[in-house]
């Protein structure tokens, strides 16, 4: 069996298990099916990319990154504190995403924030060592633990296709809020991750 039959699989067994804890999802998933399996790299890189892809497309940041790439082909630490502002400018990244960017490197050189720590921590734990960082809130923090980390149990609810989709899978007349949001799925524990990815595939395919 594959990575990804494996990863598909447990996306089955959660499904599962959440079509039984709710009616909702008992009647929505039958009409949209499951959701694929979403992985991300983990570290320092995906770190970077994460500042680069803040508030702009991602035909955007991609072109940006191909940039970065051809200047620092080795994106590490000493790299990105090495190279001059300007350079990184020139990339396509704002003076802000610059500050952002130097400061995660420095905090990785000077052990205050470990990349690959994060694996050994809880998933609160991980969650507030990446709020440190400035430029990451707690969106980013556990968009990382989903689908970098693979964490099983994350919602984040401050996306805002999550909560219109939540919003219309419990035929509400408005979207909740986050701390709605986090009340009204706090029995899909402990595979909100996969109840998460649900939403997002239910939000692009619902039926009318």
């Amino acid at each position: 069996m594959t990575a990804n039959d494996t990863a598909v699989s447990k996306i089955e067994q959660a499904m599962a298990a959440l079509a039984e804890a709710d009616s909702d999802i008992a009647r929505a998933y039958p009409l949209v099916g499951p959701p694929l399996p979403r992985e991300r790299d983990k570290g320092f890189t995906t770190f970077f990319s994460t500042i680069v892809s803040q508030q702009i497309s991602t035909e955007a940041a991609r072109a940006i990154m191909g940039r970065v790439n051809t200047l620092l082909p080795e994106l590490h630490t000493k790299a990105v504190l090495e190279v001059e502002g300007q350079a990184l400018r020139d990339a396509g990244l704002s003076w802000r995403k610059i500050e952002y960017a130097k400061g995660l490197a420095e905090a990785e050189l000077a052990g205050t924030f470990s990349a690959d720590g994060l694996e050994q921590l809880s998933d609160d734990e991980a969650i507030a060592a990446i709020t440190e960082l400035r430029g990451f809130g707690r969106w980013s923090a556990e968009i990382y633990l989903m689908f970098s980390l693979q964490r099983p149990d994350i919602f984040p609810a401050d996306d805002l296709a999550l909560r219109v989709a939540l919003g219309r899978l419990k035929g509400m007349d408005n979207k909740p809020t986050p701390k709605q949001a986090r009340q009204l799925v706090e029995h899909w524990a402990p595979w909100r991750s996969v109840g998460s990815l649900f939403l997002w595939h239910y939000y692009r395919g619902e039926p009318v």
